[in-house]
């Protein structure tokens, strides 16, 4: 039996961030009803990499049944207050104020629904001068200053996935697990806000604090601010290879048993960390200049050998092919689709993961609503 085996959640969602989070209560086996308005969920259309389909789709949507409803009509609001009357959780994001205006404000569902868990995802929160702004990841990762901490000296950049989108789903995905738990010896639902800007700034909290303290930190592309030599070196024939130094000994380590240089670590100008941070251009320079004698084969063996701390810089081709990657297949509209397995392993109990829906296409039965949330 799965953990979330009976639950029932209805999902009001789109795009990326709440659907992240009802993905991974459908794995655990909760009964996901995804609400899409006629033309579904724009996320469809995003790009069609994974056999015609959105890639993001076929990721996000996993072991849901997909309930077609026009939420402008009586009908269809009649149709999700039947759903959420049978139901354990209900998660939306839509653009603030909205589902108060279709008539299913927090407050009135709390009172009608007082087991249901509810939890509202949006940009910056219920208060504020930004609160009813639409929010989208890359613009929350230029407003909460990510964007300023990464990248090159060039200028700033995003991160090359919807990491703003992707963090709030899981961070919903913890508080609704909470939320379940609390339940369970309360009786009682949970209301739970949830705002990609706190999520992120949350994240933001180290190189925050560094800032506060008068050490903004600087964009260095693969590079550590304080610690060298802790970055990018090119092998003979052409490959990236990403290293840490992390201690005395391993730098003792790496001049000895890679570099064949078993007397760098006197050089004063290398004698600690706080000396090779002073002079970093001659420390990569030095170790680069090493890097470039040797083959990739060559480097990540001795680097193996000498315990030292490595990775090499992959592209998704890399990924793609790579010893480590874990994958499942899921049944699609277009057929099955592989990709990337999520993380959790629990030992002993293999998981089956469920079909990707097509527009209004239900993999289940969806039972008659019930009554047993709704207050009397």
């Amino acid at each position: 039996m799965l953990p979330l085996e009976g639950i029932t959640v209805i999902a009001v969602e789109q795009a990326v961030a709440a659907p992240f989070c009802s993905s991974r209560l459908a794995d655990a086996g909760a009964h996901v009803i995804k609400v899409e308005r006629p033309e579904g969920d724009f996320a469809r259309g995003y790009d069609a990499a994974a056999k015609g389909q959105s890639s993001y789709f076929v990721w996000l949507n996993r072991g849901k049944d997909s309930v077609v409803i026009d939420l402008a009509s009586q009908a269809g609001r009649g149709s999700l207050e039947a759903l959420i009357a049978g139901a354990d959780v209900l998660i939306q994001n839509l653009k603030p104020g909205s589902m108060d205006k279709l008539g299913f404000s927090l407050e009135r569902l709390k009172k009608d629904y007082p087991k249901l868990i509810c939890c509202t995802i949006s940009g910056y929160g219920d208060d504020g001068p930004y609160a009813h702004r639409k929010a989208y990841d890359l613009l929350i990762q230029a407003e909460s200053g990510l964007a300023s901490i990464t990248g090159g000296p060039d200028g700033p950049s995003r991160v090359g996935l919807s990491i703003v989108d992707i963090a709030t789903g899981a961070t919903a995905h913890a508080a609704i697990l909470e939320a379940l738990i609390a339940r369970a010896r309360s009786g009682q639902g949970a209301d739970i806000r949830i705002s990609m800007f706190d999520v992120m700034a949350d994240w933001l909290t180290v190189p925050l604090l560094n800032s506060e303290a008068g050490n903004p930190p600087q964009r260095m592309g693969l590079a550590h601010p304080s610690i060298a030599p802790y970055g990018v070196f090119r092998s003979k024939d052409g490959r990236d290879i990403l290293i840490s130094i992390q201690s005395e000994r391993e730098w003792k380590k790496l001049c000895s048993d890679v570099l064949d240089q078993p007397d760098l670590p006197n050089d004063p100008r290398f004698a600690s960390m706080v000396e090779r941070v002073r002079n970093r251009q001659l420390t990569d320079t030095t170790v680069g200049a090493s890097f470039a004698t040797m083959t990739r084969d060559d480097l990540l063996k001795r680097l193996s050998d000498a315990d030292i701390a490595f990775a090499e810089v992959n592209t998704m081709a890399d990924l793609a092919s790579h010893p480590h990657l874990r994958r499942i297949e899921v049944d699609t509209p277009k057929g099955p689709v592989t990709y990337p397995a999520p993380a959790a392993i629990v030992v002993g109990e293999p998981r089956h993961y469920g079909a990707v829906p097509g527009i209004g296409e239900r993999t289940g039965t969806i039972e008659k609503p019930s009554a047993r949330i709704k207050s009397s």
